[in-house]
């Protein structure tokens, strides 16, 4: 798409009460459309949009998950100006647009102390009001009393099967995760449910221009806390000075790193069913580790 139907261009101009001046393409993203919206009068918008006929849902769980983590006062998100679809199947979002600023240290150790802070948002079970996505999936939030039930039901297995359905694990793989889920219970810390983003990699966070940390593309629910800090490590980590502020708000428990990859197998499994087999050998080698 290099330019917006016109359906959905008049669709936005009423939604907004403004005509369109100009829209520029904005990369990033593998899942939908994307672009900068300006009006006449120099006012700018960030829009996504995408035909699928999951967009809709896809967006109303994204905007809702913005608002919650914004409501949090914790970390910004960018404020949510509308979403929903035309009538010819142009599902949308659009949210302010936030112009890039530079990543120092400050920015970072707001970064870790802001996560800290998102994270000590809790609920009385683990889940979520509803369901949402991670990427283009569908990730379930059926609500449980304790992480092991909450991980095992609603992230780990729906994931497995999933994969198993298009061929990349066997039987072997299911009895390993199994045995993973059974020892999950002593495995983690046994913490409160925790706000959390869902998808933290680096892809899913901006630094505006005053040097603070924007989260973006929430999977949010209330899980395992370090369910972050693990997403955040799987491709490269983040810069050090946002896990020393992390640990300096609210440290860890001992053991971390020997548990990090049993929070890293939801999002191998996810990246399993989203791109396909490069991701299989890691999530074989995790499940032969704790498996």
């Amino acid at each position: 798409m290099t330019s917006l139907p016109l359906s959905l261009r008049t669709h936005l101009e009423s939604r907004l009460q403004t005509t369109i001046n100009t829209t520029r393409p904005v990369g990033g993203g593998d899942i939908h459309y994307a672009c900068l919206l300006e009006s006449a009068d120099g006012r700018q918008w960030f829009l996504k949009t995408n035909t699928d006929a999951a967009a809709p849902d896809m967006f109303r769980t994204e905007a809702q998950g913005l608002a919650l983590l914004g409501a949090s006062r914790s970390i910004r998100t960018p404020k949510v100006f509308g979403h929903g679809c035309t009538e010819d199947g142009h599902g949308y979002l659009i949210l302010e647009y936030v112009r890039p600023g530079y990543r120092n240290r400050l920015f970072w150790e707001r970064f870790g102390q802001g996560l800290a802070n998102l994270h000590g948002n809790t609920s009385a079970r683990f889940g979520f009001a509803h369901d949402n996505f991670i990427g283009r999936l569908p990730q379930a939030n059926a609500r449980h009393d304790t992480w092991a039930e909450f991980y095992t039901e609603e992230r780990l297995w729906p994931q497995m099967l999933l994969a198993r359905e298009q061929g990349y694990f066997d039987a072997d793989a299911e009895r390993q995760l199994d045995r993973l889920c059974q020892n999950l219970a002593w495995r983690c810390p046994q913490e409160p449910p925790a706000l959390t983003h869902g998808d933290l990699w680096s892809g899913n966070f901006l630094c505006n221009t005053e040097g603070q940390p924007v989260l973006i593309d929430p999977a949010a629910s209330f899980a395992h806390r370090e369910m972050d800090l693990a997403m955040s490590r799987l491709f490269g980590g983040f810069d050090p000075a946002f896990y020393a502020a992390y640990e300096e708000a609210w440290p860890l428990e001992k053991g971390f790193e020997k548990r990090l990859e049993i929070y890293q197998l939801y999002y191998l499994l996810v990246h399993v069913n989203l791109f396909g087999g490069g991701y299989v050998r890691s999530v074989q080698e995790i499940l032969a580790k704790f498996g």
